[in-house]
């Protein structure tokens, strides 16, 4: 199938809803074969009611909300929306700009599906909603330090988590690596090394 035949359809239904929308479009692309909308934050709420009623859209299951981290940018989380209308069997990506101090309106009272969605943007990368019926952590313990998708997280995390016999609970502890960081070279055991790997010391002599 020709591919503009599939991609004219989106562009069209872009430009009609940034005239409809005006300053809260503040761009509109094709990107990987969808329809890609990058909107002003404080307009999401209008922008989720937009697509959901508008009768050439009708965009009415939210199939995803989820952040994307910029640790270089001022405003370093992306948080991005999908969307998918049966009516016309096309998906919409929306997407916007935040950070961690001014709250991203929430789109629940339009989507009551986007409730976990954005609690698990809040706890995995620390963007707040507001307007959010229960906006706390929903994939991490409730002690737990930091947001885990961050790229300037530690891999190791900060807290290990362990049963404590003798308290008969959870304990949480600072993180301990039992063995130094190993470098690797990436070269192949089957070839050989240039150095002696610890065990075999015997093998190469």
């Amino acid at each position: 199938m020709d591919e503009s035949i599939q991609v004219e359809p989106l562009k069209e239904l872009g430009e009609h809803i940034t005239r409809s929308l005006g300053e809260a479009v503040v761009s509109s692309e094709m990107a990987y074969g969808e329809l890609t909308l990058t909107v002003a934050r404080e307009s999401i709420v209008d922008v989720a009611t937009f697509l959901r009623d508008d009768p050439e859209c009708r965009f009415i299951s939210i199939v995803d909300v989820c952040g994307v981290d910029y640790p270089e940018r001022e405003k370093r989380f992306d948080v991005v929306y999908h969307f998918l209308s049966p009516r016309l069997n096309q998906r919409v990506r929306v997407k916007l700009e935040a950070d961690d101090v001014e709250p991203v309106p929430s789109i629940t009272g339009v989507f009551p599906g986007a409730n976990w969605f954005e609690r698990e943007v809040y706890d995995l990368y620390g963007v707040l909603f507001s307007g959010h019926p229960d906006l706390r952590r929903i994939l991490t313990d409730y002690g737990f330090d930091g947001h885990p998708l961050r790229k300037d997280f530690p891999l190791t995390g900060f807290v290990e988590v362990r049963y404590d016999e003798e308290r008969k609970r959870v304990a949480y502890q600072p993180v301990r690596l039992t063995q130094e960081f190993r470098t690797f070279d990436y070269l192949s055991p089957w070839e050989g090394t240039d150095y002696v790997l610890p065990g075999d010391e015997k093998a190469k002599q």
